[in-house]
């Protein structure tokens, strides 16, 4: 069984710290040795510092992935989808490599990704660092429990990863990234009815509304959908907040074993449906996004001729 990388389905940290590279012309030949070496390394430092519950993985860009591996190419792998109604948007940004860490420790975070930009020297250029942290008990800064419908126990697995239908790919997964930036000053000035309503759970007691008293414009109504059959379509989010007091919002991480269920999830909150959008948007904007896959450590070893 292929081995998967470990933050994939990690549980929730207290800090994350994102790096987001561009490749370096012609770094595609060194490249494969040099990430298949950095995901043992993150494998075997998780082990070093399970104190404090250290965990990440690599992904690599839609667009970027068939420079770096032409031969082999995830069944469903599509460059970011992008959506866009009146002014409401989702923009692509498409970023050639992803590095995500976490850990309980800001120094554990900060230790590793020096490491992962030494072995990058000369290789990929960082375009972007953002450092997020655990807000209260799990909460978004909009102080709402964020990712309330994660799957838990082994159904993280089953929704995070690749199965037997994708074998040279298995135990991979499709990663979609956004950051959002919060209008928190708008925010703050609406009611806690309107608040609660535009997610569709209570504030602080995190009740979610009946099916009945949602109304079709709220988050939950526009992110928790549902196929023919009936079974849901969920992703395993492992977003978390970030900012200072110029700008403060969500990094948004989606992991799944299909990229269907972020794609039908983002369309339903930009474009909505019969004429409702998700209101959610009215106070928060993403100005990122991009799309990857996170293979397993034997297919990047694999490879790379290790």
């Amino acid at each position: 069984m292929p081995r998967e990388q470990g933050g994939i389905c990690a549980e929730g940290n207290l800090h994350g710290l994102y790096l987001m590279f561009n490749a370096c012309e012609g770094a595609e030949a060194a490249l494969p040795r040099v990430l298949a070496g950095l995901a043992s390394w993150l494998q075997s430092s998780a082990d070093r510092n399970a104190d404090c519950a250290f965990n990440g993985f690599i992904a690599v860009g839609a667009n970027y992935w068939d420079t770096l591996y032409p031969k082999q190419r995830p069944a469903e792998l599509t460059p970011f989808p992008q959506f866009e109604a009146d002014d409401r948007q989702a923009p692509s940004q498409p970023v050639d490599l992803f590095v995500h860490l976490r850990s309980d420790r800001l120094d554990v975070n900060h230790v590793a990704a020096s490491e992962v930009c030494r072995r990058l020297i000369g290789l990929a250029d960082l375009v972007e660092e953002v450092r997020s942290f655990r807000y209260l008990d799990s909460r978004d800064l909009t102080g709402f429990v964020d990712g309330t419908e994660n799957p838990v126990g082994v159904n993280r697995r089953a929704v995070a990863l690749v199965g037997e239908e994708d074998r040279p790919f298995q135990n991979g997964s499709y990663i979609h990234t956004q950051r959002y930036v919060h209008n928190m000053a708008l925010w703050d000035q609406q009611s806690l009815k309107t608040q609660e309503d535009t997610i569709g759970r209570t504030k602080v007691e995190n009740h979610e509304y009946p099916s009945d008293a949602k109304a079709p414009f709220a988050h939950i109504k526009r992110t928790n959908l549902k196929h023919a059959d009936g079974s849901s379509m969920e992703i395993l989010r492992q977003s978390m907040p970030y900012g200072n007091m110029q700008e403060q919002g969500l990094f948004f991480i989606s992991c799944c074993n299909t990229p269907a269920h972020f794609t039908a999830q983002l369309r339903s909150m930009v474009m909505g449906e019969g004429g409702h959008y998700d209101h959610l948007l009215k106070y928060t904007q993403a100005v990122t996004g991009a799309a990857y896959f996170a293979p397993s450590i034997d297919f990047l070893e694999g490879a790379a001729g290790l």
